[in-house]
């Protein structure tokens, strides 16, 4: 894992070479190894590397890395976990170093960016700088797992892994967009393409920008996709799938992406939380290792949000090097100063704390760790995708009158007394949070459409521009939720077109920046092996009881990590 930024100027300034290094420096927890810089004074041009050595850690893979012919220059931050496949590929007899940056370079010199972009599997954001024909090209990988930020800021094009990398650079303004603020205030994050900051945006996830040198500052190239979840041949072609297929294929994908991201020339665990998700990340990669893998979780004296006893239990069974620890209200405040300078632009999350202490602690021990997150989008973990398809079905035929009666009644108690009442239940049914589910409730009971539903489901502020002086929120202000009304989508199920909602809008702006910031602000590499794109294709074709029956989610998933560890202890 690394950092990069980069800049070219419209017109002439001087010290590049300073101005990228300033902006390098500002990204030395993404990459605490190495520090590289290169220059094209004479066309104005930048680029600023600082690396995280996980495959290659000789001077082979050092950036920004030249192509041999002079053509190209990388810089590169993520993996490639296919890259020995691409070299068998390519047919090449001589390589300089073992690196996947140096893979990637030369796909582009044989292949070109596209296709090198669509034989890769992995997790990235680079840029790759084209002496012939003076342009730079930014990409960035199918689910957004590394960020890119970019824009304009006056005559200067500048770009940069984190949004502290581009502020530092002389042509920053830094004036906050108040109609992204105006999004943060309803869903908690700023939503893709939009930054907090005017005239910057985040590249979006599958897509790469090719921009020349001569550009001008009021012409910026809309990014060229080139993968769409909805659009890959496998959607909705294994409707007639059996269960034993079915989850014999699931079997065999998840052991070949974790086998894939396995791979490194230094320490690597995972995240264990005791769940499905953790779970089964653990016991496939246990299953392909001839060691103990080393395991990481938190844990809470809170009796209710305290999961580091199942994750014991889990870990136990597999065998793996369990580390585990409990933290206290003060190691979470001594994290919030630091927030600021994790995100640097607003993020509501409440799980970045702990997410970030339990990559502090890993990364005593490991400089890579894998991750669970992703199941739930793909295998329709969330309550949401169940109870909004069963809350749905009963409103629509209520009458608004009697479902804005019920909405008051429900406001009306506290969230805290709800609470209350939730502790009152059986322990089976209780659920953290209750009040504040209720009132989420009490919200959306005046939804007219089944998007309504969804749409206030993520919605932390029903009218954000009351809260925001001067901001706006348009209605294409959810683009990617948009997307799920194409004809690929159809009539199929509430359910499943939630899935596809989040999976391209909070998966990517909440829970991967989230793991990437909390991650890298301990130097500590993460990997999400669900989000190997072949998994996201056959979860995305799969009928809907395959992933949600009875009432519970992850149906799939769960036959396949019941192969491993006893239902019992999940």
């Amino acid at each position: 894992m690394c950092g990069i930024a980069g800049f070219f100027a419209a017109s002439v300034i001087t010290d590049l070479e300073g101005y990228a290094r300033r902006m390098a420096n500002t990204l030395g927890h993404r990459g605490p190894d190495d520090i590289g810089v290169w220059v094209d004074t004479a066309k104005g041009v930048a680029l600023a590397h600082r690396r995280l050595a996980i495959i290659d850690l000789s001077p082979a893979g050092h950036q920004p890395m030249s192509s041999e012919c002079g053509r190209y220059q990388l810089i590169f931050n993520g993996e490639i976990y296919n890259h020995l496949v691409l070299r068998e590929a390519l047919g090449r007899q001589h390589w300089c170093g073992l690196s996947d940056t140096e893979t990637f370079l030369v796909g582009c010199q044989v292949w070109g960016i596209e296709e090198t972009l669509k034989r890769s599997v992995g997790m990235f954001a680079l840029a790759l700088w084209d002496q012939e024909r003076a342009s730079i090209t930014l990409a960035r990988d199918r689910f957004g797992e590394k960020p890119l930020f970019y824009g304009w800021q006056g005559d200067h094009f500048i770009f940069g892994s984190e949004l502290k990398s581009l502020a530092v650079h002389p042509a920053w303004r830094g004036q906050v967009s108040r109609d992204a603020l105006v999004q943060f205030v309803r869903y908690g994050y700023v939503p893709l393409p939009y930054s907090i900051w005017q005239g910057v945006s985040k590249l979006l996830p599958g897509s790469f920008l090719t921009m020349s040198v001569k550009t001008s500052p009021s012409d910026l190239p809309a990014p060229t996709v080139y993968w769409e979840a909805l659009s890959s041949s496998k959607i909705l072609t294994q409707q007639n799938l059996d269960e034993r297929t079915a989850t014999d294929e699931l079997d065999f994908l998840l052991r070949q992406s974790i086998a894939g991201q396995m791979v490194a020339d230094v320490p690597l665990g995972a995240f264990l939380s005791g769940g499905v998700d953790s779970s089964a990340v653990v016991a496939l990669m246990q299953a392909q290792s001839t060691r103990p893998i080393k395991t990481f979780t938190i844990g809470f004296s809170e009796a209710d949000y305290n999961e580091a006893e199942h994750a014991k239990a889990v870990a136990s069974h597999l065998g793996t090097e369990h580390t585990e620890l409990y933290v206290s209200p003060d190691d979470g405040m001594k994290v919030i100063p630091r927030l600021a300078d994790m995100y640097d632009e607003p993020f509501g999350d409440v799980s970045q704390i702990p997410t970030h202490l339990v990559s502090a602690m890993a990364r005593q021990h490991v400089k890579v760790s894998l991750s669970g997150d992703g199941a739930d989008e793909l295998f329709g973990g969330y309550n949401r995708y169940f109870l909004g398809s069963s809350l749905w079905r009963v409103m629509r035929w209520m009458p608004v009158s009697l479902r804005q009666l019920i909405a008051r009644s429900i406001s009306a108690v506290s969230p805290g007394r709800w609470d209350k009442f939730g502790r009152m239940l059986p322990h089976r049914y209780r659920q953290p949070m209750v009040g504040d589910r209720a009132h989420k409730l009490a919200s959306i009971l005046e939804a007219r459409s089944a998007d309504d539903v969804y749409h206030w489901l993520v919605s932390h502020e029903r009218n954000p521009e009351s809260v925001v002086l001067g901001g706006s929120e348009n209605i294409n202000d959810f683009p990617l939720w948009a997307e799920t009304q194409t004809a690929h989508l159809g009539n199929r199920d509430i359910s499943e077109r939630m899935m596809y909602g989040d999976l391209v809008g909070y998966l990517v702006d909440d829970i991967l920046c989230k793991v990437d910031r909390a991650a890298m602000a301990a130097s500590l590499e993460t990997r999400v092996p669900f989000l190997d794109h072949r998994i996201a294709e056959f979860a995305l074709g799969l009928p809907l009881d395959m992933k949600i029956r009875n009432g519970q989610g992850k149906w799939l998933l769960r036959q396949v990590l019941y192969r491993y560890v006893p239902p019992a202890l999940i």
